[in-house]
C-alpha cells in the first residue's frame, strides 16, 4: 500500500535487527515480490544463497493506483489511512508518546499523559493485539489523526520533531528506549539530528544522496511502472 514513494533515511548494515535486516529506507518502495527479486540480486541472504522465487504479477497495476489492502495486516493497522500515517508514527514506539495502541485508532493518534495543553484526549485500554498498551488507563493529551490524511510523497517528520520538542520544553522524557529507536530508524543518527534540534529539511536533506543511490538500486527489480 506504501508502494508509491521511497523515503527516510537507509539502515547502516551495523543496525541491522529483525525490525530492519537490509540497507533500504523506512519506506522502500517496492512489492514483496519485487523486494525479494532485489535480495536474491544483490546476494542479501547469508552465505550468499539464493533463493528459487516464482514472483506472478499483477495484471494492469501501476504505482499511482491507491492499493486498500482487503485484511488487516495487524490489529494495530485497522484502516488505510494508519497504514499510510505507519511510516511517520511508528518511530514513536520507544518514546514516551503514544500512537493509540489500546484504542480503536492505532497509528491514527499521537499523546501523553503530561502534554495537558492539548484539548484532544484518549484513554489507551487492553484489547486485541495491545494487551498492555503504554499509559494504559491514563487519560493521554495530543492530537488525532484520524481525519488528516497521510502525505502520498513523504513520510512526515513534523509530528517526531513537534512532540520531542514538546516533551523537551516540559522536561518529560522522550526517548524511553534509544536502542530501540536507532534499530526503527536504522542508524543512530535520527535520533541525533532531534536531540540536536536540526529541522525537517535538514534532516532530509542528509537522506538525499542515499535516497538517489537507492533508487537507482531498486529500478532492475522493479516489476510496475510508476
Amino acid at each position: 500500500p506504501n508502494i508509491h514513494y521511497i523515503d527516510g533515511p537507509i539502515l547502516d548494515v551495523k543496525f541491522s535487527s529483525f525490525v530492519g535486516m537490509h540497507p533500504v529506507p523506512v519506506v522502500y518502495g517496492m512489492t514483496i515480490g519485487e523486494y525479494a527479486g532485489m535480495i536474491n540480486g544483490e546476494g542479501w541472504l547469508k552465505d550468499n544463497v539464493q533463493c528459487k522465487l516464482d514472483v506472478i504479477p499483477c495484471h494492469s497495476y501501476n504505482r499511482s493506483m491507491n492499493y486498500i489492502l482487503p485484511v488487516k495486516p495487524s490489529p494495530n493497522l485497522a484502516s488505510a489511512n494508519a497504514i499510510a500515517h505507519y511510516p511517520s508514527l511508528c518511530f514513536f514506539e520507544p518514546t514516551s508518546i503514544s500512537i493509540g495502541r489500546g484504542t480503536p485508532h492505532a497509528f491514527e493518534l499521537i499523546g501523553q499523559p503530561g502534554l495537558t495543553e492539548h484539548s484532544y484526549s484518549f484513554t489507551p485500554m487492553p484489547r486485541t493485539g495491545a494487551s498492555n498498551p503504554k499509559h494504559e488507563g491514563q487519560l493521554c493529551f495530543g492530537e488525532s489523526l484520524i481525519d488528516r490524511p497521510a502525505r502520498r510523497d513523504a513520510m512526515e517528520l513534523k509530528w517526531l520533531i513537534k512532540y520531542y520538542a514538546l516533551c523537551k520544553d516540559k522536561e518529560i522524557p522522550f526517548f524511553t528506549n534509544e536502542r530501540f529507536f536507532d534499530l526503527l530508524a536504522g542508524s543512530s543518527s535520527l535520533r541525533e539530528q532531534l536531540i540536536a534540534g536540526l529541522g525537517e529539511t535538514e534532516i532530509r536533506a542528509s537522506w538525499e544522496v542515499d535516497l538517489r543511490e537507492y533508487d537507482n538500486l531498486r529500478k532492475p527489480y522493479m516489476l510496475y511502472p510508476d
